[in-house]
C-alpha cells in the first residue's frame, strides 16, 4: 500500500479481514470511505460480525458493492454501504462520495 492512500484498494481490506487483523482492516476503511477512525473501527468490526454470522452469502452481498459503485445509484451504494459497514447518515452519505471520487 503506498502511504498516500492512492493505491489502497478493496482488496487490501479483503486481505486485512481474511488475516483477522481487525486494526488494519478499519485503517484501509478509513482512506477508502474517509471515515474518521472511531467510525472506521465500528464498520470493519460490524463487517467482521457479519461475516462471521453469515459466511458466504453475506461476502457476496459485499462483492456487490462494486457492481453499485460502477453502475448503481447512490442509494444503491448506501444501501450496501449500511448492509456492510453499518453506515448510516452522514457517514453513508460521506463514504458514497469518497467511492465516486476514487472510482469515477
Amino acid at each position: 500500500m503506498s502511504t498516500d492512500g492512492s493505491q489502497i484498494t478493496f482488496r487490501d481490506f479483503a486481505g486485512a479481514v481474511m488475516a483477522k487483523d481487525e486494526a488494519k482492516a478499519a485503517e484501509v476503511l478509513q482512506t477508502l470511505l474517509a471515515l474518521d477512525e472511531p467510525t472506521a473501527a465500528s464498520a470493519a468490526a460490524f463487517f467482521n460480525q457479519q461475516v462471521a454470522s453469515q459466511g458466504q452469502a453475506f461476502m457476496m452481498k459485499a462483492m456487490g458493492l462494486r457492481t453499485a459503485v460502477a453502475s448503481g445509484s447512490d442509494e444503491d451504494i448506501g444501501a450496501l454501504l449500511g448492509e456492510c459497514f453499518d453506515l448510516q447518515g452522514d457517514s453513508a452519505s460521506g463514504a458514497t462520495a469518497a467511492l465516486r471520487q476514487r472510482y469515477p
